[in-house]
């Protein structure tokens, strides 16, 4: 019993710091809301100054109003330098820094940043997985430093 509340406590949470700050209607759903198209922001915790914007298609309906809807695997993401850059610590060549549940336990939208030390950037790719099978749709951005090395692990 326990283990079902773990599992469903993580079903329902979402990344910290992730704000959604626009949405637009794609299909009208006559009960329940619309599909759509959302728009959120996160800050990546380890790098001050910097912000990346994921679009993601959710699902409405009656399923999408309680839920228990399975969003499409569909998402475009865009990383930005929006004020000096900060390091937190020493970065891992890899780490995920961003997960929100796409469908009620089993589906996620993750972001993983992903250092390129030969060219000083910070590459940060959207994905989504499922326990059973994933998806091969996918997008990638990246944020050049260019004032300073970005310190690894």
């Amino acid at each position: 019993m326990l283990k079902w509340i773990a599992i469903l406590s993580c079903a329902f949470s979402v990344a910290a710091g992730a704000e959604e700050i626009g949405a637009v209607d794609t299909a009208f759903i006559l009960i329940g809301p619309d599909h759509k198209v959302v728009v959120e922001v996160f800050d990546d915790p380890q790098v001050q100054g910097v912000s990346c914007y994921v679009s993601r298609a959710k699902t409405g309906g009656l399923k999408g109003a309680v839920g228990l809807a399975k969003d499409p695997s569909r998402f475009s993401i865009a990383c930005r330098q929006v004020g000096p850059i900060k390091f937190q610590k020493p970065l891992p060549l890899q780490e995920e820094v961003f997960k929100e549940s796409a469908s009620f336990i089993f589906k996620h939208v993750r972001v993983v940043r992903i250092i390129d030390p030969k060219r000083n950037a910070l590459t940060y790719l959207t994905y989504s997985d499922k326990i059973i099978d994933g998806s091969p749709d996918n997008a990638i951005t990246a944020v050049a430093v260019l004032d300073q090395k970005i310190p690894l692990k």
